[in-house]
């Protein structure tokens, strides 16, 4: 079968260690099953595994990818739940929490073996390529909003960097639930885009917020943590899901500690944050959005795309009609 393999790693340039070739088709060991993929999406992740982030060497190659919709071979539509081990289910309760593609073969490819637990039923109201957006961004924004930052509607929440998977699926998540959204961007034009689609204040990064924020969503790390600790408000949250511009800001320790801060981390989230949130898109009519689609033979165009930073929103990689 065709599938997307990260055969080396190499830090400067992610794109030279990808291959799509032929690859044998998954052999389900017992309690787990193989989804034949309709649509995957990609995701910051699959770049960082190209750099030999959290990806180790003697696990090479490795096919690509944590996110999925497909059908298993009993006819059933499904969305992966691309985290393995957190349960035990399919690996024994040892075993310590991995993504797809970082201990077993990820889901960019024609076929994906995983746990039977980790399969949730598809909603019919969703095609399988926005089914395919959800696992990983839009999950993460999911289980930051609602579970790690537990915020309710009326509350103000501050998404640093519009136009990623994770913000903006936390604009139209924080919107479609009540919340006050404010994001940022360098871009006037991402910063339009956001406004439209649900946030209620777009300012360039490190700007004057017109409030301080019950919240703040925080996947840029170095370049935005400063402004994150002076727009939140004493006793509120940040939440960190990402360091895109390097993990080792200042800690502002003072200011921690003096205003009583949360700091929180959140990667993905559960099945029942993923299953919650399916019904969320299903109740609410709120669907991914999608910058891009390309077949999984181009796929190094599409993770090109999502190295220039120039996508908004999800950049999605299909099998076949989705």
């Amino acid at each position: 079968m065709l599938a997307a393999v990260a055969v080396a790693a190499d830090r400067t340039d992610p794109l030279a260690a990808l291959e799509v070739r032929r690859v044998p088709r998954p052999v389900a060991p017992e309690h787990w099953s193989v989804v034949d993929v309709r649509a995957a999406s990609l995701n910051q992740h699959d770049l960082w595994s190209l750099r030999g982030v959290g990806l180790a060497a003697e696990l090479l190659p490795m096919v690509l990818g944590t996110d999925a919709a497909g059908v298993t071979a009993d006819g059933r539509d499904v969305v992966v739940h691309g985290v393995i081990g957190a349960t035990g289910h399919g690996v024994g309760p040892d075993e310590r929490r991995s993504l797809l593609s970082e201990r077993y073969p990820g889901t960019l490819a024609e076929q994906v073996a995983v746990p039977t637990w980790n399969l949730v039923d598809k909603p019919a109201e969703l095609s399988f390529a926005e089914a395919a957006c959800l696992p990983t961004a839009w999950l993460t924004a999911y289980r930051m909003l609602f579970v790690s930052a537990g915020l309710r509607p009326g509350d103000r929440v501050l998404v640093q960097g519009a136009g990623g998977g994770v913000s903006t699926a936390a604009v139209r998540l924080g919107a479609a639930a009540g919340l006050e959204v404010v994001v940022t961007s360098r871009d006037a034009g991402r910063r339009e885009r956001a406004l439209a689609l649900g946030a209620t204040h777009a300012v360039e990064p490190g700007g004057r917020l017109p409030f301080r924020v019950d919240a703040v969503l925080e996947t840029v790390g170095q370049a935005t943590w400063a402004h994150s600790m002076r727009a939140v408000r004493p006793g509120g949250v940040v939440v960190v899901a990402g360091a895109t511009t390097g993990d080792q800001p200042g800690a502002e320790l003072s200011r921690v500690f003096f205003t009583e801060l949360r700091v929180v981390g959140a990667t993905m989230g559960t099945k029942e944050d993923l299953e919650a949130l399916l019904r969320f898109c299903v109740r609410s009519g709120v669907r991914p959005v999608i910058d891009s689609t390309v077949p999984l033979a181009r796929v190094g165009e599409g993770l090109a795309r999502l190295a220039s930073g120039e996508q908004f929103g999800k950049v999605v990689v299909t099998m076949a009609d989705a």
